[in-house]
């Protein structure tokens, strides 16, 4: 076998790593599950999915690595990753930590199904507090998550085996999901990132609710790059629960000076010396550099939006998105996670309603604290308990652990959870990076450059993070695109489709052109190609492929485009007018006029079929 999982691998050093030929998608899967069979008594999984399905999956990926363009076209090909048990996968149960309530999809959640389609392997379900309630991962008939550094302590919650499994290396991203704090406690406790992204950036189709108006799917990765990436290939707005995501266009700091943080006038870490000790440290690390800059912000409103999350009315939303099951199967709940949806059972609509306007209020005031500064900057994490210490207390200290990341989905906020400095007993901690609604690629980028600071130990191992990048691309939804027609080569399944893959384009749908044109078989071109030419008479229709293109990528598209092709405008049947792949007149003198085909595919069909009919 060849090299495997000896350390956490992120997505650019596993590519680098099947390119290489150092491993393989085969042999990274199989040393992955002898890595996950030596943890025998390892509660991060609810369920993996069988060795041959996997070995299926890895040996296709193998076979697309030897395609022209193959990561351009699978930006995640042969990358395996570990899905949150209240995310459906098809194929394998979804028990949101409830054997009770458990159902057997017959589809992928929409999140996973943009993962698979570009090429990551689903490795299996991970286990979480009981219906994603919960900040400790110990609220499952599962066994409790413990902590990949210590397994006297919690691994944080509710996605609670999802961060732990990426921490072990036994998986190179997972998913989460994030209502009150689940996809940020859980980073700071196991060492890895956590990126909660605005609401509505990604589809809540196929996910368990808790509170479906906050809940939205997260991101566990070793470095913000990849849990970046992992973002834009399922960020789907169109298709989210929550209204559309602002854009936040405000620029980072660098550009005009100094980087401005802005920290909490107060800090609360219940006792906890070792985690402010943490705090501390991290801080010292992020300012000890003159192009950056902390100043404090007032927390007190920020602190009153997050009182609201458990003890106003949203509580109510989690009743509601159960209800029909706890009607039928309360006593299969886990007792904890009962008594707090319980607490739902004694608001009113007049408390609703009082709750709405308050909250309306505080958002006001919180929002207009980013103003001041490029992101807010708190603890991830105020604490970190053990396992016995939960169970003896299990209400109270979860309440404690939410302390800094409650507010952040009531205000609809996007924030990263980055690695910090250890504590002195050498367990993680972390800090949380806030920005406003829409901030997402800009926040990203903070926390890329700020990572290298504070980020020193890949996952469990001893491994410094790989240098990466630090300008994110702009998410395919914020992005200025236009529709490209192509005509020929360029056409999915040909050999010049690479081309358009590399430069981020994204297929839309076929069409025809109106009957203006004249499309014709271009001699002597390696490979084949057509000219498409517009003509003042005898036009015929001409199927064409429509594709969206980020308009940066234009040029260097046209790079690629040679004599005597180019760019211009071409009427469509339905008279949209959009820009597509034209040819000189001047080159089709001595080339064959193939219009009656309709189409380059069907004049390729054409040459197939008369090969195959000579005698041989």
């Amino acid at each position: 076998m060849k090299t495997g999982f000896r350390v956490p691998w992120t997505i650019s050093t596993l590519h680098a790593a099947y390119l290489a030929g150092e491993t393989s998608p085969p042999d990274a899967i199989q040393d992955l599950l002898e890595r996950i069979a030596l943890w025998p008594d390892n509660h991060d999984w609810i369920c993996l999915r069988s060795e041959p399905e996997l070995m299926a999956e890895a040996r296709l990926a193998e076979s697309r690595l030897r395609q022209p363009g193959a990561l351009a076209r699978y930006p995640l090909l042969g990358v395996p990753f570990a899905v949150k048990d209240n995310i459906d996968v098809d194929g394998l149960p979804t028990t949101a930590a409830c054997p009770a309530f458990a159902y057997r999809p017959t589809r992928n959640a929409a999140a996973v199904e943009r993962l698979i389609r570009a090429g990551a392997i689903v490795i299996g379900k991970t286990n979480l507090d009981q219906f994603a309630t919960g900040l400790v991962g110990i609220r499952t008939p599962y066994g409790a998550v413990s902590n990949p550094f210590h397994p006297d302590y919690i691994a944080g919650g509710s996605s609670s085996g999802s961060a732990a499994a990426t921490a072990r290396g036994h998986a190179v991203f997972a998913l989460g999901t994030d209502t009150a704090g689940s996809g940020r406690i859980p980073a700071g406790a196991c060492n890895v990132v956590g990126l909660k992204p605005s609401g509505g950036l990604i589809s809540n189709e196929g996910v368990v609710p808790a509170c479906a108006t906050l809940d939205c799917v997260s991101i566990f990765a070793h470095v913000v790059e990849d849990a970046w990436d992992v973002l834009s290939v399922m960020a789907d707005p169109e298709q989210g629960l929550s209204t559309p995501v602002p854009r936040f266009p405000k620029p980072l700091g660098p550009s005009s000076g100094t980087l401005r943080l802005g920290l909490p006038d107060a800090t609360e870490f219940f006792g906890d010396h070792l985690a402010a000790g943490a705090w501390q440290a991290s801080l010292q690390l992020l300012l000890s550099s003159d192009a950056i800059s902390g100043e404090t912000f007032a927390f007190a409103p920020f602190k009153e939006v997050a009182g609201l999350l458990y003890e106003g009315p949203w509580i109510a939303e989690r009743q509601a998105a159960l209800n029909d099951f706890i009607s039928l199967h309360d006593a299969r709940m886990d007792p904890t996670v009962r008594a707090i949806v319980s607490r739902a059972e004694g608001l009113s609509a007049v408390d609703a309603f009082q709750g709405f306007y308050r909250l309306a209020k505080l958002k006001k005031e919180c929002h207009e604290v980013f103003e001041r500064f490029d992101a807010l900057v708190v603890p991830t994490s105020p604490a970190l308990y053990t396992i016995a210490q939960v169970r003896s207390d299990p209400i109270e200290l979860n309440s404690r652990l939410g302390y800094y990341t409650n507010f952040v989905n009531l205000l609809g906020l996007a924030a990263v959870a980055l690695p910090g400095a250890f504590r002195s007993d050498d367990l993680p901690a972390g800090i949380t990076l806030i920005g406003p609604p829409g901030s997402d690629q800009r926040l990203a980028a903070l926390a890329m450059r700020l990572q290298s600071r504070l980020h020193t130990r890949l996952g469990t191992g001893t491994q410094p993070p790989p240098v990466g990048r630090v300008d994110p691309s702009p998410l395919p939804t914020d992005e200025t695109r236009m529709t490209l027609a192509v005509v020929g080569a360029h056409l999915r399944g040909l050999p010049l489709n690479h081309q358009l893959l590399e430069r981020r384009a994204r297929f839309v749908t076929e069409a025809c052109t109106a009957p203006q044109y004249r499309l014709f078989a271009l001699a002597d071109t390696h490979p084949m190609k057509p000219g498409l030419v517009r003509c003042a008479a005898r036009g015929a229709s001409i199927v064409v492929e429509l594709w969206t293109l980020p308009l940066s990528e234009l040029g260097l598209l046209m790079q690629q485009i040679p004599a005597p092709l180019g760019v211009g405008s071409i009427r469509l049947a339905d008279g949209c007018v959009v820009q597509g792949f034209l040819c000189e007149s001047a080159a089709t003198h001595d080339a064959r006029d193939i219009s009656e085909f309709g189409g380059w595919r069907a004049y390729l069909l054409s040459l197939s079929a008369t090969q195959e009919s000579r005698p041989t």
